[in-house]
């Protein structure tokens, strides 16, 4: 079987030419080498090419690419993201149910670790009615309207994220000489979650022609 390798390439060259130079041959032998180099070259781009067409291997910027491909500026990498996660959030997010209030909320629970509070106007259950629902005479709630079809309140909560454990900041109880410190790496951090994100999140998961009206909250 063939590798990248430079002198296996010129050795494969080497067997199916005619026996016409001897042996040894120098200068044929630098020629293939260089030829043999070329062709690992190429063997080698084609072996990362070919990885970058799958989800499973693909790596870098192609990963980006194919994120692109299915979700548009709906999924993004996050900041500091490894290869590893963004390729789970991808798989995740290819087979996620769509256009449905269970699956916004599983979205939300998914991508903040929080569930969010949906609440649509014109659904007995949020509103509630004579022996129906949470909301009543006398009891917390919302009012129905059914001039608002296809339409929700969503209240999005922000992910509790954690910094770097036993590391503080400057200016927060760390410094030179005071407290631990030290160089770290991003990947080392629970990062933030921006609202953006939250935000395009839903608005990928919700059905077409529909509104969904946002708050997102601590």
């Amino acid at each position: 079987m063939a590798t990248g390798d430079q002198n296996d390439m010129a050795a494969r060259m080497q067997a199916v030419l005619p026996p016409w130079f001897g042996a040894p041959s120098p200068i044929l032998t630098a020629l293939l080498t260089g030829i043999g180099a070329i062709w690992a070259f190429v063997y080698s781009l084609l072996t990362y090419v070919t990885l970058q067409t799958r989800i499973a291997t693909a790596t870098n910027i192609f990963l980006d690419m194919i994120s692109l491909d299915f979700f548009g500026d709906n999924l993004p990498r996050n900041p500091g993201e490894s290869d590893t996660a963004f390729r789970a959030r991808i798989d995740q997010n290819i087979l996620r149910p769509q256009a449905t209030r269970a699956a916004l909320s599983q979205t939300l629970i998914d991508l903040t670790g929080r569930p969010p509070i949906i609440f649509e106007p014109t659904r007995p259950e949020d509103t509630g009615s004579y022996n129906q629902g949470g909301a009543g005479y006398g009891v917390a709630g919302g009012w129905g309207d059914l001039g608002l079809p296809f339409q929700c309140f969503v209240t999005a909560y922000r992910p509790q994220e954690n910094g770097i454990a036993n590391v503080a900041g400057w200016n927060g109880g760390g410094g030179y000489g005071v407290g631990p410190i030290e160089y770290a790496d991003l990947a080392l951090a629970s990062l933030g979650i921006s609202d953006a994100t939250i935000d395009a999140a839903i608005a990928a998961v919700m059905p077409a022609a529909s509104i969904a009206w946002t708050r997102i909250s601590n």
